[in-house]
């Protein structure tokens, strides 16, 4: 079954040596320990092209935040194609190969199309959340905070406390399945050729089912996210790697098995 459901969801995969799993595993609680432990394995093994590649896409991202709006819009967008290429990175090092520059940019070569309609839609489900706070918030806040006006915007938000309140508890509660959704689909898309729509269902249910592991290893990296920022934020040169490391050793014993 799982075999005929990775056929109809998408078209042939880029590594033959894995098979893809659906609707993917559940794993013990301390498999998340397990994701951050191996994710660091894979950063120590290429630590320099890692910090390279991550200074390459925050000079790209400075570089397209100069056009104005369109930049941003356009740099989101192309976040799941990155980090197709940097799950490709990740499969490769596993594999005893070398980090290369070219698989920063793999995705724009390899699965280009499914990978930015990911990142579209998580884009503009994004956009749509932020839109329901604003309502929740209360539609007042919007012209204060784009009149400039410090008195103003003050004043809107000292009167709607208990709204933004509740406005940031029900954009938690839309982010946290949106983010599960976008979580793996582009390791999916990218080495298994899943169609983005089911790539992003198969990842939200991964998630569903593993949120025990998920938790620890949520708390473990945002503790770590602390300490990374304390020294003028350098850490994040290697908590970023690891994130991204970490998240391909999840996919890979939740939705994979060596062919």
């Amino acid at each position: 079954m799982a075999t005929t459901e990775a056929k109809a969801a998408g078209g042939e995969a880029l590594d033959q040596g894995l098979k893809l799993v659906l609707p993917g595993k559940g794993l013990a609680a301390g498999a998340g320990w397990d994701w951050i432990v191996k994710g660091w394995g894979l950063f120590m093994r290429a630590p320099l092209m890692w910090i390279v590649a991550l200074v390459i896409l925050f000079v790209i991202a400075i570089v397209m935040a100069f056009i104005p709006i369109l930049g941003s819009i356009v740099f989101q967008m192309l976040q799941a194609v990155f980090f197709g290429g940097l799950m490709l990175a990740c499969r490769t090092l596993e594999r005893g190969g070398e980090f290369e520059l070219e698989h920063v940019f793999a995705g724009f070569s390899k699965r280009f199309v499914p990978l930015l309609i990911v990142g579209l839609v998580f884009m503009v489900a994004s956009l749509v959340v932020v839109l329901i706070f604003f309502v929740f918030a209360g539609l007042s806040l919007l012209p204060a905070f784009m009149s400039g006006d410090s008195e103003a915007m003050s004043a809107a938000v000292a009167g709607s406390v208990m709204a933004m309140l509740l406005g940031s508890l029900v954009v938690l509660a839309l982010m946290v399945p949106l983010v599960a959704a976008y979580w793996f689909a582009p390791a999916l898309v990218m080495i298994h050729d899943m169609a983005p729509i089911a790539a992003m269902k198969a990842s939200f249910f991964a998630c569903l089912r593993n949120i025990v592991p998920f938790l620890l290893y949520g708390l473990v990296m945002l503790i770590a996210a602390v300490i990374a920022v304390i020294p003028f934020g350098l850490g994040m040169l290697v908590w970023v790697p690891v994130a991204v490391g970490s998240t391909y050793v999840a996919y890979r014993q939740i939705f994979t098995q060596d062919a």
